[in-house]
């Protein structure tokens, strides 16, 4: 049938709507791989009762905006959904789909300029976790579009190009087939892709000794390698993955990260920003200036001049945002919950930084209810930061908050009670960490 394609939506999918029924409702239908405005012929693929599927059988009237893709694997493999639309559209579209869950999910409509803050649209990622084949030959990939097919691939374009270099090298040779139980391979890149850190992660059969010597022998055979780290599946079920037994590390467990002037030590295993282009650009949104450039052996020298006493910096990871917020603050306290990443933050942190060990939750419930900080920092996860965290950051009533967001419909849930509690919304960005997805990453500062 003939559908016209009203919007994206966060998802990736247009909306587009059947012609009415007998209750003059006009169910939706979610399209991949489309443009605002494009009229199309599309099949059902699938009929629920509230909403379908369609897929796109031919394009009747095209988008100015619709470009020839530069991957070949494009609408087979699920990991991009916006390459067949210009960037300067990717942009103004995802900045519509924030808008539009603020003030649909939030009631906020902003009155504030959305700033859109980009940088090159390929080779960003400084980390890429693949699946693993080994019939009917081994090869690595990704999932294709709306499924658990595996699609093997000879490079991915928005990764690092070393990244790519570690994929063909182990896609092609027999470097990856040397391990049967090998599942998933994750490669991180340093700043200036030089250097990289593998994850191997394998399944319950996997044995200490296979694991060492096969780590071994890849870590020898790509000199670009810093480390290899072999993972044993945990014994639970799909619903609950529980947390990987590390077997073996061949060479280093972490890489040293350049970032704003600072080397920060990123263990396997840890958080740390994806794009390796606007790392250095969203540290700056969040926590204002550079960081002071110290020495391991200078740590005990004093921050820079402070406009406040006290920052919290919640879900922390590696201490990015807390390091650059130790030259402007008296003391800073980072909360971050993984025993990696908050190794990390110890060693990254500067003497005004204490890091603590919990879930926020706890933190705020416990320690932090009788704290006056002058600024709180949050970059929850993708489920956001959930209505306790929300209720205890509206008692708390720090002058200032940052959220940093990975999803704009969590964004926009807590937005609502951060409002509610009397915040307002005094700067708002848009930083496209993950160019060619539907991922949207915003900066909103709030204060009250």
């Amino acid at each position: 049938m003939k559908l016209s394609i009203e919007k994206l939506i966060y998802g990736g999918d247009g909306l587009a709507r059947l012609p009415a029924d007998e209750s003059d409702r006009r169910k939706p239908v979610f399209v991949p791989f489309v443009l605002e405005d494009e009229v199309i012929e599309a099949r059902i693929a699938e009929a629920k009762r509230g909403f379908a599927r369609g897929q796109v059988e031919a394009i009747i009237q095209s988008s100015p905006d619709r470009i020839a893709a530069t991957c070949s694997y494009f609408q087979r493999c699920g990991g991009c959904h916006y390459q067949h639309g210009a960037y300067s559209h990717q942009l103004q579209t995802k900045a519509a789909i924030l808008k539009e869950n603020l003030l649909r999910i939030a009631k906020h409509e902003l009155q504030v300029e959305l700033e859109i803050h980009s940088g090159p649209e390929w080779n960003y990622r400084n980390r890429s976790r693949l699946k693993v084949q080994h019939a009917p030959e081994f090869g690595l990939g990704y999932y294709q579009h709306n499924s658990h097919v595996l699609l093997a691939v000879e490079g991915c374009p928005i990764s690092s190009r070393l990244i790519n270099d570690g994929i063909r090298k182990l896609g092609q040779g027999k470097l990856g087939a040397g391990l049967a139980e090998l599942e998933e391979i994750e490669f991180f890149a340093d700043a200036e892709d030089e250097h990289l850190l593998i994850e191997a992660h394998c399944g319950l059969k996997v044995g200490r000794s296979n694991a060492r010597q096969w780590a071994e022998k890849l870590r020898q055979s790509m000199p670009e390698v810093r480390g290899v780290s072999v993972y044993r599946r945990a014994a639970t079920g799909h619903d609950d993955p529980g947390q990987p037994e590390g077997l073996f590390t061949a060479g280093a467990g972490e890489l040293l990260y350049q970032c704003s002037g600072v080397s920060y030590r990123v263990s396997a295993g840890a958080f740390f920003q994806t794009n390796r282009f606007l790392v250095d650009e969203l540290v700056r949104l969040v926590a204002g200036r550079k960081a002071p450039l110290l020495a391991k052996n200078a740590r005990n020298e004093a921050p820079e001049a402070e406009p406040g006493q006290l920052a919290l910096d919640l879900y922390a990871g590696g201490g990015l945002f807390s390091r650059n917020l130790a030259a402007r603050f008296a003391q800073v306290v980072a909360v971050e919950s993984s025993p990696i990443s908050h190794a990390d933050l110890l060693y990254n942190s500067l003497p005004n930084v204490t890091a603590r060990r919990a879930t926020v939750e706890q933190y705020l419930l416990d320690a932090g209810k009788n704290l006056r900080p002058d600024l709180v920092v949050v970059d929850p996860p993708r489920g956001g930061l959930g209505g306790n965290v929300v209720a205890a950051l509206t008692t708390m009533g720090a002058p200032q908050l940052t959220y940093v967001s990975c999803d704009p419909a969590t964004l926009s849930r807590d937005l609502a009670g951060l409002l509610q509690g009397g915040y307002r919304v005094r700067q708002a960005h848009m930083v496209d960490l993950f160019p060619q997805t539907y991922h949207v990453e915003s900066v909103f500062h709030l204060a009250r």
